[in-house]
């Protein structure tokens, strides 16, 4: 499936979400698709955790 494909799906979703559901489903339904993209791209690229949790302790301290 291009990318294009994947963009004018996710885009019906969101038409019928805000058609039938309402504006409250319609950022529901774009959060979620929004994490599902990050999460998909982190496993289609392969993540270093390891450099992620160190970033994240170098700013907490």
């Amino acid at each position: 499936m291009s990318r294009a494909e994947l963009g004018m799906l996710a885009g019906m979703a969101l038409a019928f979400a805000g058609y039938f559901g309402g504006f409250g489903a319609f950022l529901l339904v774009a959060a979620l698709g929004t994490v599902g993209a990050f999460v998909g791209y982190q496993l289609d690229h392969g993540t270093n955790w390891r450099e992620v949790f160190a970033a994240r302790d170098r700013r907490i301290r």
